[in-house]
């Protein structure tokens, strides 16, 4: 598991925690999984053409793309969700339909698995996506021990 930036130097985020970055894109090793953030920056990201053309390579060559919460907005604009099923946070949903008009958007759904393709909605959903990921790569028994690990047990509201 490694965090990537464009240039390898570490990110700030929204609320001032800054992430360190294991390597930069050009450098990074070939990815297996790419699971793209969502959060206040992809708006940015969104209309970036650099960024925008690098999610496109890494859909050429990276077997399995999720996204947590807006991050499937980054990839509406960049053209992946064209034609497909797609989820994200509750309050995105009119900008993935304007990003992605081809995009089947699906509300009141955790995460939704297309294949090579799996968005989640908000951050919280992003757990149950992760959990379902381990499952498809590793089992369920694995999935089920990384449950308990993390105690993740959510009751309804």
């Amino acid at each position: 598991m490694s965090c990537l930036s464009r240039d390898g130097k570490p990110v700030t985020a929204a609320q001032g925690l800054v992430i360190g970055a294991h390597d930069a894109w050009e450098t990074a090793a070939p990815l297996s999984v790419l699971v793209h953030p969502g959060g206040v920056g992809v708006n940015r990201l969104a209309r970036d053409p650099e960024h925008l053309d690098w999610v496109r390579r890494q859909r050429a060559a990276v077997p399995l793309m999720t996204s947590v919460c807006t991050g499937a907005l980054v990839y509406a604009a960049a053209g992946l969700l064209r034609g497909r099923p797609a989820t994200t946070h509750w309050a995105c949903m009119d900008m993935l339909r304007e990003l992605e008009p081809t995009a089947e958007v699906r509300e009141d759904v955790r995460y939704v698995d297309d294949g090579n393709l799996i968005t989640s909605a908000g951050v919280s959903a992003g757990i149950d996506m992760a959990l379902h990921v381990i499952s498809r790569l590793a089992g369920s028994e694995r999935a089920s021990q990384t449950r308990r690990d993390i105690q993740y047990e959510p009751e309804p509201a």
